[in-house]
């Protein structure tokens, strides 16, 4: 655990749908600085885990904690501390690249609002694309997008769910560096993911979900990905 302190704490913590948990009861603490990796075959939760975890679900039981409140999405002191990517392509489909990158970056307050976006299409490569709107996107540059706007943001806990999908290796190695940028820089990070090389290059410890959540080293849990 971090001596800087517990940002996310999940407390016996059960998620699921309608009553019925899709995995078994989970309990971590992660600290500031830290990034937990959160494997499993398909189908076993991740995902589920991760939105009951940004409270973008409701959990079956337990808690779940940021900076010692609960998870709760309606307030906005946990909107401010939580950023979360998932496989959604939510755009507004108005605007352009650019433009929505602008939104994300006024709306939050950033200093140099045209300066971070212009460094955001320039990491994530888009800057040819940046003029356009999102359906003229490829299903990779809509995924670079929806980075850009999650890692822009500041935060103190990031979500992202399986962020490698619809990247090229370049591109999974570059975002790889940039979650153990924001990591050094004091963030904590939960990461599902299913790729093996990613959560080497980044995880300080694992969740393993399955009917038994069980924590692992991200060796270990990088070759249950690898054999999967």
């Amino acid at each position: 655990m971090s001596s800087r302190g517990t940002v996310l704490e999940a407390e016996r913590l059960v998620v699921g749908y309608a009553g019925a948990p899709v995995c078994g009861e989970m309990s971590v603490a992660v600290g500031a600085g830290e990034i937990l990796g959160v494997v499993g075959f398909n189908g076993a939760g991740k995902s589920t885990a991760a939105r009951t975890l940004a409270g973008r679900q409701l959990p079956i039981s337990g808690e779940v904690k940021v900076h010692g409140l609960l998870a709760n999405p309606d307030a906005v002191a946990f909107r401010r501390e939580v950023s979360a990517v998932f496989d959604e392509d939510l755009f507004f489909p108005s605007l352009t690249v650019r433009e929505h990158l602008l939104l994300v970056a006024r709306g939050h307050s950033l200093p140099d609002p045209e300066e971070q976006v212009e460094e955001e299409l320039s990491f994530f490569g888009l800057q040819e694309r940046a003029d356009v709107v999102p359906e003229s996107l490829s299903s990779g540059q809509r995924r670079r997008t929806l980075l850009a706007a999650g890692l822009m943001r500041p935060a103190s806990l990031l979500i992202l769910d399986e962020p490698e999908q619809r990247l090229d290796p370049v591109m999974r190695e570059a975002l790889g560096r940039r979650i153990r940028s924001l990591a050094d820089g004091g963030a904590t990070v939960v990461l599902v993911t299913h790729d093996p090389q990613l959560l080497l290059d980044t995880a300080t410890s694992c969740l393993v979900i399955d009917d038994e959540v069980t924590l692992a080293t991200s060796e270990v849990a990088a070759a249950i990905i690898a054999g999967a």
